[in-house]
């Protein structure tokens, strides 16, 4: 089979025949129907900084995988032959696809059945690979670690394939949410899934008490400002890693005793709660579809900042060409890609 292959950084993606996975014991093979794309595919190609992730070279890049069980291995009895199923990238064997072992831009992959988490009904494949990382890493920001809930003053920092989901999951939790964004282009969608108000800079928001604010940009300038924004006893929670570092003013954190959190990743039960809001269409991402063949387009589109929402290759072409079908599930087919920009 063919896979989209990391040779080195600095080097383009190369389109490798290799040989076909077969299960080992507590292992599947999964038929690929749908894998996204994320800015850390960008990173790996771009970043020396990412090696030290990478387990053996080539490895097939990756890391956000649904698709149907076409295999068991021995000792797998939770997951049969035909099961509509979904990869969590930081599952339970700790290997991350795409990095530690070969990932999913090829149409078959092996993975262990401890990162495996079943689609409910009605869940769309390219939905179901957007809610493995960016559902998951957005949900976990917000939800598990930011504690969100019903009637907190919320602000969102950053309208991308992350935050989008983001503050939808705040919304659809009774929050009131308010979004900034500097990219105006982002500012219909932010009015369309409730966002209360829209600012372009989360400066403009000093003094205003907010409860929580969750920094999906992480630009520095952003964390800071969040120091600014948030009410005595208010809560931080920093996803994004635009910058890596900030300066905050030390004497805001300590009169108004704000918790300034980290969120890294996710577990299997985040990817499995993003998949409930996802299939009750309570929560629809923003998605583009694009074609196997076009996955080296889309990473450079992510890498030039023209990707809307979450970009999905469709690994199989019965998978979602409905277009009725893809309307409900929110992907749409980009056609800038079509051309080759």
């Amino acid at each position: 089979m063919k896979a989209w292959q990391f040779t080195g950084t600095h080097q383009p993606l190369v389109l490798n025949e290799v040989p076909d996975p077969t299960p080992g014991p507590g292992e599947v093979v999964i038929d690929v129907k749908a894998a996204g794309l994320c800015h850390s595919d960008v990173g790996l190609l771009e970043d020396e900084g990412w090696m030290a992730l990478i387990a053996h070279l080539p490895v097939t890049m990756g890391h956000e995988i649904a698709g149907v069980v076409s295999a068991v291995g021995e000792g797998v009895t939770d997951y049969a032959i035909g099961d509509r199923v979904g990869v969590c990238p930081t599952g339970g064997s700790g290997v991350a696809p795409g990095y530690g072992r070969d990932g999913g831009f090829a149409p078959q992959h092996l993975v262990p059945a401890v990162d495996l988490v079943p689609m409910p009904a009605g869940l769309s494949f390219p939905l179901a690979a957007a809610g493995t990382d960016a559902g998951m890493t957005s949900y976990h920001a917000i939800a598990a670690i930011g504690g969100v809930k019903a009637g907190d003053k919320v602000a969102v920092v950053g309208l991308g394939g992350l935050g989008q989901i983001g503050a939808q999951i705040a919304i659809v939790k009774g929050a009131d949410v308010t979004v900034a964004e500097p990219n105006e282009a982002a500012w219909p969608m932010a009015r369309q899934i409730g966002a209360t108000r829209i600012v372009k800079d989360i400066a403009e928001l000093a003094g205003e008490g907010f409860d929580l604010v969750v920094d999906y940009a992480g630009f520095g300038t952003t964390t800071s400002g969040a120091v600014d924004a948030i009410r005595r006893d208010g809560t931080i929670v920093v996803v994004g890693m635009g910058r890596l570092e900030a300066t905050i003013n030390t004497r805001d954190v300590i009169l108004k005793q704000a918790r300034i959190l980290g969120s890294n990743g996710g577990t299997l039960q985040d990817v499995a709660d993003v998949y409930e809001l996802f299939a009750s269409g309570q929560v629809i991402p923003q998605i583009t579809a694009i074609d196997f063949d076009e996955i080296p387009d889309g990473i450079e589109s992510l890498h030039e900042g023209r990707a809307r929402g979450r970009v999905v290759a469709l690994l199989d072409t019965e998978a979602e060409t409905d277009a009725a079908a893809a309307r409900l599930t929110g992907v749409e087919a980009d056609d800038s890609h079509h051309a080759h920009h």
